[in-house]
């Protein structure tokens, strides 16, 4: 981040703004809705700016800017139309150790003004970093439209109930999910329709029903992340990712994905690579129900889908045994996700009537597969997990049947951006990746279907 999104409390405070233009007007307005006490220096100033300054409590200065006028502020706006004037200001500023904003040169300054989305006391603030205002201000009419106007009134009335809420529960993680099951309820609905007084009263018999050891209960949810790609999250598998308050992650799961955790969710990483366990199996399922058992959330975030080479059925039996609450959520599996972004279609009335996943990973040194019902020609075969055995998986192919020409596909860390897809022939991909650098996870295609790639790639690296 190049600027951390903070609240600022400027009521009563002092602010300095030198400019008395459209721009100066446009933060004028700003800092008096939130409380300032607004200086303007200015040889000329309009009528609204001039409002602006004696309703807040400030002086009017119709002059150029001198440098004492910095004395006792608490921030400064450079608005100006004189960049060298703008710059003088920003330095004296920073010897004083007073947050300046210069407009339209934020490497000047200390900060800059986000767009805002107004529902107070709920303030959502968008910002590019100064890169694109235009870009921020267009976001913020997206949500400007899709959030009703009485989200305000609803951070109202909980705010109302707090503290008898706080008498009935004295466990904040009770109250906190108390506060999650209040917003999916008929509450909130009640509030937006302007039906506030009813709304109060379901609110209060809320707080009345509610009970801490219910609330407090653990539970796990075993969420698939996907291939990769923080887009391909199902909307339940956000919802319940940042309800959690414990994360267990492994390496198939991207940063992307970890970050949209709640940021005071404990992360706790359980990788593992071939061969290579940050944490035994067994030791993970104990976790979860160890954390579950503490009376948190659990969410075990999984790559691709729990159920589909992902052992999830392993790791849900011990919290069964154990009499835990769960939930499992599908993801995009690699095969779905990979396939689609490498344009790589795993059905095709031309070229395949049926799909089969298997996992390629190898059991003591070998890949033991049923070889005989793999060779079809009109079947794509995915193996999971293969990079290793990648040449015995194309010698048994070819053994039991299967033409050398077959295409086959390799693709690496697919619908990321640093997606590769190597494509090659039964005969020839292990030789032609022999000593490159591939990098897990990564997942392997045999079919006819792997020659529609080059007509079909659509997916295209952030740096293509």
């Amino acid at each position: 981040m190049e600027f951390l999104p903070i609240s600022w409390r400027l009521q009563g405070k002092q602010a300095l703004l030198v400019g008395g233009g459209e721009v100066a007007l446009r933060k004028g307005r700003l800092l008096h809705r939130s409380g300032a006490i607004l200086d303007v220096v200015a040889p000329e100033v309009c009528d609204e700016l001039r409002q602006i300054v004696a309703d807040s409590g400030g002086q009017l200065l119709l002059r150029p800017f001198k440098d004492a006028d910095l004395d006792g502020c608490g921030l400064v706006i450079c608005a100006t139309d004189d960049s060298v004037v703008n710059a003088h200001i920003a330095d004296l500023a920073g010897a004083r150790n007073v947050p300046v904003n210069v407009v339209d040169n934020p490497s000047l300054g200390d900060f800059i003004f986000p767009a805002i989305v107004d529902r107070s006391p709920v303030l959502i603030s968008i910002s590019s970093s100064g890169a694109s205002p235009v870009l921020a201000r267009k976001l913020r009419s997206q949500l400007e439209s899709s959030l009703p106007a009485r989200w305000g009134k609803l951070a109202d009335l909980m705010a109302r109930f707090r503290q008898p809420l706080k008498d009935k529960l004295d466990n904040v993680g009770a109250r906190r999910l108390f506060w999650e099951q209040a917003l999916d309820s008929p509450i909130v609905e009640k509030v937006l329709a302007g039906k506030d007084s009813e709304a109060e009263v379901l609110l209060a018999e809320a707080i009345a029903d509610a009970d801490a050891d219910k609330l407090s209960r653990g539970e796990v949810y075993l969420v698939g992340a996907g291939p990769g790609d923080p887009d391909l999250l199902t909307f339940r598998a956000l919802r319940l990712l940042q309800k959690a308050d414990v994360v267990l992650y492994d390496r198939l799961v991207g940063k992307g994905i970890v970050d949209l955790a709640r940021r005071d969710a404990e992360l706790v990483y359980v990788g593992k690579a071939r061969d290579k366990h940050a944490l035994p199996q067994d030791n993970i399922n104990e976790l979860l129900v160890h954390y579950a058992k503490q009376g948190k959330k659990v969410c075990r975030l999984k790559g691709g889908d729990p159920f589909i080479f992902g052992r999830g059925g392993e790791e849900i039996d011990l919290i069964v045994q154990e009499g835990i609450d769960f939930q499992v959520v599908p993801g995009i599996t690699a095969a779905s996700g990979c396939a689609a972004y490498g344009g790589i279609p795993l059905t095709h009335r031309d070229h395949a009537q049926s799909v089969r996943f298997v996992t390629g990973h190898r059991k003591d040194g070998t890949v033991t597969l049923d070889w005989e019902h793999l060779v079809s020609e009109t079947e794509t075969v995915v193996f999971y997990m293969g990079l290793v055995g990648l040449r015995q998986i194309c010698e048994q192919l070819m053994a039991h049947g299967r033409k050398g020409d077959t295409p086959i596909a390799l693709v690496s860390r697919g619908t990321t951006d640093l997606q590769e897809v190597i494509t090659g022939t039964l005969e020839t991909l292990a030789d032609d990746i022999e000593g490159r650098e591939i990098h897990a996870p990564t997942l392997i295609i045999v079919g006819s279907v792997v020659s529609l790639h080059p007509k079909f790639g659509w997916f295209k690296k952030s740096n293509e």
